[in-house]
């Protein structure tokens, strides 16, 4: 069968050096992913200026591979292979940050995590426990709602308020203690404060008696976070001012570890 030019268009590389199909396609999931996950073509090609039948024909390959299915509505939503592909980057970038939460604990005392935002949730990929023997509420694998999480306020405080309050109206904003801020309001303002102050708190909110600082890490090709955890008797005001400009550097040399990896060293 003869190659159309659109087809030919495709299949060209791109001024980066890449597939133009491919680019294309993975920007198709990621448009799904920013969407909540469920589309029609009308909108994706509203959202990324492509031609109707060139997304019907990267939308029917995605399809045919699993990776986006055809709903009855006849929109399309995410696929069930991509959950694979995403459990084991998840588990290989958890595997990228242990170095560097070891050496938080080490400096620190503290039990260190990382944690990523999935759709709506926060799920922690990455954890070094402290030597002390009290056991946090976090693990690796636990999802949790952000508006209760210092990673979770780091991760979304560069966002725009309404896509704020849009996912605080899908999750709601249940109190995990009395220390929770349940408003849409309150929790707006403490991104404020978390963009301010270049760190996150979580002060008694996710568990009583235990404080949680929190920055989200630069550039990462998805958006992640690291915190310490501890008994909020050590992490105090005093440690707090020792402690975060540690998670910010560390933040940083994670950063570049992340984008090396991803084929991008640092300049």
């Amino acid at each position: 069968m003869p190659t159309s030019s659109a087809s030919t268009t495709d299949s060209a590389r791109s001024a980066t050096g890449g597939v133009q199909s491919l680019e294309r396609a993975f920007d198709l999931l990621e448009r799904m992913a920013d969407a909540g996950g469920e589309v029609g073509l009308s909108e994706l090609s509203a959202s990324s200026g492509l031609p109707l039948p060139t997304i019907h024909r990267l939308m029917r390959t995605l399809v045919a591979c699993g990776y986006v299915r055809q709903q009855p509505n006849r929109r399309y939503a995410l696929g069930p292979r991509l959950i694979r592909l995403g459990e084991s980057a998840s588990r290989l970038l958890g595997t990228w940050a242990r170095p560097h939460l070891a050496r938080l604990v080490e400096e620190t005392g503290e039990t260190a995590n990382m944690a990523l935002l999935d759709g709506d949730e926060i799920v922690y990929v990455a954890q070094v426990p402290s030597k002390h023997s009290m056991r946090m509420f976090t693990e690796v694998g636990r999802r949790v709602l952000p508006h209760s999480t210092g990673v979770g306020k780091a991760l979304l405080a560069d966002f725009p308020a309404e896509e704020v309050r849009a996912l605080l109206g899908r999750t709601g904003m249940p109190a995990a203690t009395d220390k929770t801020i349940t408003t849409p309001d309150g929790f707006i303002a403490a991104l404020a404060d978390v963009r301010h102050q270049g760190y996150a708190i979580d002060d008694n909110e996710q568990e009583i008696g235990v404080r949680c600082l929190a920055v989200s890490v630069p550039d990462s090709p998805t958006a992640a976070a690291i915190s310490i955890s501890g008994p909020a008797g050590r992490v105090t005001e005093a440690a707090t001012d020792r402690i975060v400009p540690l998670l910010q550097q560390v933040a940083a040399e994670l950063s570049e570890a992340l984008l090396a990896s991803n084929g991008n060293p640092a300049a």
